[in-house]
């Protein structure tokens, strides 16, 4: 799995013009899931987000986690996280799971995190034409892949 986190002071989706979800301060998350992930990926994936420092503290020292500063979270799927670009000018998305498996890894993905933080979790949907606005706040913008772990 691939993940962008932007620490975000306010971002939001929209699907056919129409609002679909939108948060204050918090992350914004781009997720990509790839057809060998796994579920010990998925609960790393989780657990590092939730655990992450990236809020600034009254020093102005980034040692704030999304629970200390009570939060929100947008989760955007995005398979173009997995673009191959290495051959041509056309990216290939060969390791991007298909919606059987990239859905259901997805959904687990903003229920674990709702587990974990106590409330919703907003999201897009999956496979749409999404339009995101957001304000990075920093700005601050990690990126994480499983398949590197140490």
């Amino acid at each position: 799995m691939k993940a962008v986190i932007q620490r975000v002071s306010e971002a939001s989706v929209a699907i056919d013009g129409k609002l679909k979800s939108s948060i204050l301060q918090g992350y914004l998350i781009l997720l990509g899931v790839a057809e060998n992930d796994t579920d010990d990926d998925l609960e790393w994936l989780v657990n590092k987000i939730y655990n992450l420092r990236i809020f600034s503290d009254d020093e102005g020292l980034m040692n704030l986690s999304i629970e200390d500063v009570n939060g929100d979270i947008l989760v955007i799927s995005q398979f173009t996280l997995h673009a191959k670009t290495k051959k041509g000018n056309r990216p290939s998305y060969i390791e991007a799971a298909k919606p059987d498996i990239a859905i259901p890894f997805y959904e687990k993905f903003t229920q674990r995190l709702s587990d974990l933080m106590g409330k919703e979790i907003k999201t897009g949907e999956f496979g749409a034409n999404m339009q995101v606005q957001l304000i990075n706040d920093g700005p601050v913008t990690i990126i994480i892949d499983t398949k590197n772990k140490t």
